[in-house]
């Protein structure tokens, strides 16, 4: 038997909004209880008994675990709390207890990080024996080179005990001739020097600044950096940065078969 909850809590932990939102729900007469609209966000209510409506949907007890996809913009931290920075929790509309971004992304990296309070999912999905693709837009000062892709597909020395792993290296634009057309929309292009590339680089580890190591091990250094892709999961062209959002249900279980 489940025990009776706060309305507030409730609609919070059901991916409702943070607690002060669902707050501003309540007062504005958007919830109903068992057929009558709810007036105190204090209300008790029995996830097995009542029936709880908000925005003309019912709303289901709180599933075992969440799941969010977050665009996440630069200048925070992949932590879910920092003294000196702004966390990447800050951006999930959800005061529930116990979520994690799954691995990290550095403090300049953009793009898709997953958030959720599932550690056994966490746990495949970074468990260094699964190897989980995980595909970057990289944007590199020079011009990356074939010999250079090789290096990058065959692995290359990053200064640990061994080389990394295969990886796949795709050139998708840059500003010499036969680098292709730059991906339209995707990132921003102020200040970039003379002769750069942009490739989509997929990797199947998470070593430390993996991806930076291995660009300035073949001469090419990282000026921008990406994370576009993670096992299924694909960040969707209109995602904003610093907006997120939940997982659907087909997404979870694409997930949970990689």
């Amino acid at each position: 038997m489940a025990k009776a909850v706060r309305l507030d809590k409730f609609l919070a932990d059901a991916g409702k909004g943070t607690r002060s939102e669902v707050k501003k729900f309540i007062q504005k007469g958007q919830v109903q209880v068992n057929g009558t609209p709810a007036k105190k966000p204090e209300l008790k209510v029995d996830p097995d008994k009542d029936e709880v409506i908000f925005a003309g949907e019912m709303v289901s007890a709180a599933p075992e675990f969440v799941y969010y996809l977050l665009n996440k913009p630069a200048g925070c931290v992949s932590a879910t709390e920092d003294r000196n920075d702004r966390t990447v929790m800050e951006y999930v509309p959800s005061d529930r207890k116990g979520l994690f971004p799954v691995g990290r992304l550095d403090k300049d990296t953009e793009g898709l990080l997953l958030i959720t309070d599932d550690g056994m999912l966490a746990h495949e999905l970074l468990a260094p024996g699964k190897h989980v693709d995980k595909t970057y837009f990289v944007r590199v000062e020079g011009k990356l080179t074939v010999e250079k892709i090789e290096k990058l597909e065959n692995g290359v020395d990053i200064g640990e005990k061994n080389l990394t792993m295969p990886a796949k290296a795709e050139i998708v634009g840059g500003s010499w001739e036969g680098a292709g057309e730059p991906e339209p929309g995707r990132v921003r292009r102020e200040n970039l020097p003379e002769v750069y590339t942009e490739l989509h680089l997929t990797i199947h580890e998470g070593k430390f600044h993996q991806v930076k190591r291995m660009m300035t091990a073949v001469g090419t250094p990282v000026i921008y950096l990406k994370r576009i892709a993670m096992g299924s999961l694909t960040l969707p062209d209109d995602l904003k940065k610093g907006d997120c959002r939940p997982l659907t249900d087909d997404e979870v279980r694409e997930l949970r078969r990689w």
